[in-house]
């Protein structure tokens, strides 16, 4: 990997640590996720409009990822008004490969190797500790269903997007959809759970989401190139250094309390999610 795309791949990783950071900051968290859903929407729209229509079964798949990237954000957004991003993040994106690996492993018969099994006790290690810390320091139980919620839609997703991004052949075209589909979804789902309030935010706010969902389009596109110029597995794993960001991030920047055990916990995960992708 040259020194211009581990640089690049690591900027992916802050800015999608970013997007979630401006999520965070915003008075509703769901007005601001409704927001950037909605920009990445219009993309979507944008670009699918310049691209053949998929047919067949794709359809089904697109449908399912729409639903699903909705699911995600929508327990990613009570998880976050319940607790700190340095908390709520890691477990989240830490969770969500591990279940991927033991649902493959159940499932479809994938093979785990040695190293396998000690990433997942590496992620099982480090999730139980950051979980831990909620209830060492008072913080809010609720957050822990709800980041566990959003692991498991990511998931989901991520088998999902995999098996219907191949079917179609067009990465490109599948994530434009996907992102119209999601806000087709998430849309009505924040209408009927906020009200018409939901859509009703101050500049600031449409400027934050606006700008989460350009940091969430450029993390993907510059993770998607990374692939086409380095081993898939490389990059990935240089990706997962986001937890990383957003713990830093969390304690740095919002003043959220840290600790040894998080940082252990944290660099538990870490390390555990990028054996899980070499």
């Amino acid at each position: 990997m040259s020194t211009t795309v581990f640089l690049a791949i690591l900027g992916a990783a802050l800015l999608h640590a970013t997007w979630n950071a401006l999520i965070k900051i915003g008075g509703s968290k769901m007005n601001s996720m409704l927001i950037m859903t909605l920009v990445q929407g219009a993309a979507g729209a944008a670009i699918a409009s310049m691209r053949a229509l998929p047919e067949g079964e794709v359809w089904l798949w697109l449908v399912g990822s729409g639903v699903l990237h909705s699911t995600y954000k929508l327990f990613l957004s009570y998880a976050y008004e319940q607790g700190d991003l340095s908390r709520v993040y890691p477990i989240a994106r830490g969770s969500a490969p591990m279940m991927v690996m033991l649902v493959g492993a159940l499932v479809l018969d994938d093979i785990i190797r040695t190293q396998d099994y000690f990433a997942i006790s590496l992620l099982g290690l480090g999730i139980l500790l950051m979980a831990r810390g909620v209830f060492s320091n008072g913080e809010s139980r609720r957050l822990l269903p709800l980041a566990f919620g959003s692991a498991i839609a990511t998931a989901s997703y991520s088998l999902v997007d995999g098996v219907g991004a191949r079917l179609l052949g067009d990465a490109v075209t599948f994530v434009a959809w996907m992102f119209l589909f999601d806000a087709m979804v998430f849309t009505p789902v924040a209408l009927v759970l906020r009200g018409k309030s939901v859509l009703i935010s101050p500049p600031k706010a449409w400027g934050l989401g606006a700008l989460a969902a350009i940091a969430s389009y450029a993390s993907y596109a510059i993770a998607v190139w990374g692939m086409t110029q380095a081993p898939i597995a490389l990059v990935t794993a240089l990706r997962e250094t986001s937890i990383l960001f957003a713990v830093l991030i969390g304690w740095l920047v919002f003043g959220e309390r840290m600790d040894s055990t998080k940082a252990l916990a944290a660099l538990f995960i870490v390390g555990g999610v990028v054996l899980t992708r070499l």
